[in-house]
Order: C-alpha cells, then structure tokens, then sequence
C-alpha cells in the first residue's frame, strides 16, 4: 500500500512537471481552443461572455421580479448573493461538461500527433479562464457599487478558483477517458448538471433547508466553492473558519485526481481506437 501510494505521488509530480515543461504549447492550445469554440460565427469570441452574462439576467429578473426573492440574504443584497453565487457555478458547469469532451474533441492530436494526451484536460481547463476572470471582475464592479470594497479576504476568491480548477482537473480526467468509450456517459453528465443546480444554493439561501437535511448540502463539493466566493467577496470570512469543509472538500478533490490519473493511464493507449 505504502508503495503504491508513492508511485502515485510520483506520478502527479512527474504530471506537474510534464505542464510546466509544456507550458508553451499548453498556452498554444488554450488560445486555439478558446478561439476555435466561436470561430465562424458573426460576433466571434464576443459570445462567450454573452452567453453567461444573460443567464445570470435570466436567473435576477425571475427571482427579483417574478418570484420576489428580493430580500437580503445573509445581510447581503440578493443580486450581490445572486451573481457572487453564479460566477464560479458557470466555471463549474462549463467543466463537467466540456471537460468530460476534451478527447473526442481533439481526436486529431490524439490519432495522430505523438503528444500527452493527458494535458488536454489541463487545456480545456485554462480556455475557461478568461470568460471566469471577466465575470469575476465584473461582479467586483457591481459590489462596488453596493459599497463591498475589496480587501485581503476578497483575495481568497483565488484560492477558491484554483481549489474548483483541482477539481475539474480530476473530474475532467476521470470523465474524458470513459466518454470514448460509454458514449451515453455525456448525457448522464448533462443530467447531473441539472441536478447540482439546484443541490447548491445558487438561488435559494441555505437557511431555506430545515436543518435536519442540511448535510445534503455539505456532501456537495460545489457548495464549498460557492459559499467560499460568496463569503470571500462580500461578507469577508475567512477560509480557516470552516476547517471540516475544507478537508472533506480537499478529501473528495484528492479521490477524483487519484481515481482520474489512475482511470486515464489505463484507458489513454485505447483512445485512438474508439475514435
């Protein structure tokens, strides 16, 4: 056990070190995968801040308007609540579902290009950056507005993003190298999107679940992330105030990246024959 433990601890060394290495294409491949998503099209790469920019309209029209959600909610004003929520869900979103595609999309590189199949996932990942870091910019704007200044809590923003980045990177291996191979397996994955939606409090304040259930919430890795943003930029609490969710996220994160590599390993010499 103890052997085996260090060969993957070797593993994601010699891993972190194969994407520093290959920084430079990985930059490369990021910048043509962002750019190929809206190629072609009449407003080019303006559609993917389009896109989450009006969902997030979507979702504060209904709840302020037509559902009259608009109290505060943790003594936060509800679009402050709203928007600080959405940012990191859309990044989360976005990544089980592109990322679990990552192979199928690119099977030009990995059919016939002598290259680390298991980078594409970092790929994906990275493409994703711009439009979040938009968003997250964007929201500042409109918590300045509300009179939330930034301050040294609000930096813990990216300590959340790169804990939300480990988890899509060890979901996104996991998923990419059985999608080849259980074509179905997207969809499922489309239903489970719908289903975190409304499992993380994106919406509907936590203080909504009677108490007895609230550790339905906690089993959710995405409600950490969520609350962490939230409570990073506009009510200012710290990451060491929720020890027990932070090592139980920490947990899950590490089961996807062990369980992910190991999955990879063993499929990736298969890949160029189920495309």
């Amino acid at each position: 056990m103890v052997g085996y433990t260090k060969y993957l601890a070797n593993g994601f060394v010699q891993y972190g070190r194969e994407v520093l290495r290959s920084r430079r294409l990985i930059y490369e491949l990021t910048r043509r995968e962002f750019r190929s998503r809206y190629l072609g099209s009449a407003f080019g790469l303006t559609w993917a801040f389009i896109h989450p920019a009006v969902m997030m309209l979507i979702y504060w029209v209904v709840f302020r308007f037509a559902l009259k959600s608009a109290g505060p909610v943790d003594g936060v004003p509800f679009v402050v609540w709203l928007l600080t929520g959405l940012v990191p869900w859309f990044f989360a979103a976005e990544s089980i579902g592109a990322g679990s595609s990552i192979i199928i999309d690119n099977r030009f590189l990995v059919k016939k290009v002598v290259f680390r199949v298991s980078l594409l996932p970092v790929v994906r990942i990275f493409s994703m950056l711009p439009v979040h870091l938009f968003f997250v910019l964007g929201v500042s704007v409109v918590l300045l507005a509300y009179g939330y200044y930034p301050n040294l809590q609000s930096l813990q923003v990216f300590y959340y993003l790169a804990a939300m980045m480990c988890l899509s990177l060890g979901f996104s291996l996991l998923m990419s190298a059985l999608v080849p191979f259980l074509k179905d397996l997207s969809q499922v994955l489309q239903v489970l999107v719908q289903i975190l939606f409304w499992l993380t409090p994106l919406v509907w304040p936590e203080s909504n679940l009677p108490g007895k259930n609230r550790w339905m919430l906690e089993l959710n890795p995405l409600n950490y992330i969520v609350r962490g943003y939230r409570e990073s930029l506009a009510r200012h609490v710290w990451i060491w105030q929720h020890p027990l969710a932070s090592a139980y996220y920490w947990s899950v994160t590490a089961m996807f990246l062990v369980v992910g590599g190991i999955v990879f390993l063993r499929l990736q010499s298969h890949f160029a024959d189920m495309l």
